[in-house]
């Protein structure tokens, strides 16, 4: 399987040929990310900006120890 990584993340890269489409999704995270693109350069793009969101709201979490 193909990948591409970005800030420490790790994404697939498919493509469907039924669809003409790039496609993948965030790998060894519990949450589902996925992203797609018409063009590998969409797909970077969509992946990039799918992993910026995840961080960024991760960063908003507050853990505490009990």
């Amino acid at each position: 399987m193909k990948t591409m990584n970005y800030k420490g993340c790790v994404g697939s890269i498919e493509f469907s040929e039924t669809d003409n489409i790039y496609f993948g999704s965030v790998q060894g995270i519990r949450s589902l990310l996925s992203y797609e693109g018409s063009t590998e350069d969409e797909l970077r793009h969509d992946f990039r900006a799918v992993v910026d969101e995840y961080l960024n709201e991760c960063s908003k979490c507050k853990f505490s120890a009990a």
